[in-house]
């Protein structure tokens, strides 16, 4: 076995890098399974990846359990993610072979996060399981990842970036609606409404927009904990005209409806690891403006190129508290895109680009088989920039 990619669940988050995996290794690739989580704990991915041929399943038995830990020795290079791979990793550690461990950040909540016993195990591992003199390297699931190793003294010059691929397909931008003749511009939200989310943040946009005279059109997906509170808010304060409740939809129909949208808003604060909806948004025509404490972002979003970033909120703002100037600069971001219809349909140009030439599945895949191999040759990532540069 060539590769084999360690982790919690095989989700939509991890398959699709996976399937082409599978076919770039010629079926050289396995992907081991760590957990049998329920649905309520896959983050809205009902799929079934049972299917997969790759798949294996190290909690369905013990057979199943002794296959993977033997693959820890006769793999070429493993990936691991998460604390339930730590007992997998300190083998693959002990016999100095390649290998990556994948994480969003560690430090969200600063050194606190150091209580964590999770991120504790896994710091201690690393100082005192000589792994720092091991060929073990970083792929970085957030673009804060690499500070946080380099304030732990863990990964440092060994981290590169990575995160997660959702499916990319070829799409004619001239498709969309053009925002330079639309009278209502449609704007979208999606999430689930919990408080690192902020769905605070688009009401009380929304009633600045109105204020002022924009011609808008606001759709907020999801369900969760805030709905009820963010529903209250937006009868509050007279802007349920301009604001549209709907629901929790399947992902497909979801993509389509990105479709029929000119801008995404992606307003949660620096707790959000990576963010998929990032890249499906941008995939599918939506001019991005995320808060730029989200662990995508930066890698993602070039500011007024590839989408634009206003400057997150603060983990403590709350519907009682809002944070102001976070307000203030996702405001000032929509406005400009408003304002300026032929700039807001380059840089959906530009990120569909982005996403269709960078940052998909097929290039991730392809790119971590190059620096592997470059690794195992003594040298490092040729990338400067996307999947697998350095981070």
């Amino acid at each position: 076995m060539k590769l084999v990619f360690y982790s919690l669940i095989l989700n939509n988050h991890q398959a699709n890098v996976a399937d082409e995996l599978w076919e770039l290794t010629r079926h050289s690739y396995c992907f081991v399974e760590l957990a049998n989580l329920q649905a309520e704990h896959r983050k809205g991915d009902s799929h079934d990846y049972s299917d997969r041929p790759y798949l294996l399943r190290a909690w369905q038995s013990e057979e199943a359990y002794s296959q993977a830990m033997e693959l820890v020795h006769t793999a070429e290079c493993c990936v691991f993610s998460g604390i339930q791979a730590l007992t997998f990793q300190k083998e693959r550690m002990r016999l100095g072979l390649l290998s990556f461990d994948m994480s969003e950040r560690w430090l969200k909540r600063g050194i606190l996060n150091l209580f964590s016993p999770a991120i504790l195990k896994m710091f201690l591992s690393y100082h005192f399981g000589g792994w720092s003199k091991k060929p073990l390297y970083k792929l970085c699931c957030s673009a804060f990842a690499s500070e946080d190793q380099h304030k732990l003294f863990t990964y440092r010059g060994r981290c590169y970036k990575w995160g997660y691929f959702t499916r990319v397909e070829k799409i004619d931008v001239e498709t969309f609606p053009d925002v330079s003749t639309s009278n209502i511009t449609p704007l979208m939200w999606c999430s689930r409404y919990l408080m690192l989310k902020h769905p605070e943040l688009p009401i009380l946009m929304a009633r600045q927009l109105k204020n002022k005279g924009y011609r808008f059109m606001l759709d907020m997906y999801g369900s969760g904990e805030y709905e009820i509170q963010t529903r209250q808010l937006a009868k509050e304060l007279d802007v349920e005209d301009v604001i549209c409740f709907m629901g929790v939809k399947p992902n497909n129909e979801l993509l389509n409806d990105m479709r029929r949208h000119s801008i995404f808003l992606f307003t949660s604060d620096k707790n959000e690891g990576w963010g998929a909806v990032a890249n499906e948004s941008m995939t599918n025509g939506c001019v991005l403006v995320a808060s730029d404490g989200i662990g995508s972002s930066p890698y993602l979003v070039k500011d007024k190129q590839t989408g634009l970033l206003f400057t997150s909120p603060q983990t403590s703002s709350s519907f009682g508290h809002p944070d102001i100037a976070a307000l203030d600069s996702l405001c000032d971001k929509v406005e400009f895109l408003l304002d300026n219809p032929c700039e807001c349909k380059k840089i959906r140009q530009h990120s569909m680009a982005l996403m269709q030439e960078l940052w998909n599945p097929r290039i991730a895949a392809e790119r971590l088989l190059t620096l592997i191999d470059h690794l195992q040759k003594g040298k490092d990532t040729p990338f400067v920039e996307g999947p697998c540069s350095k981070a």
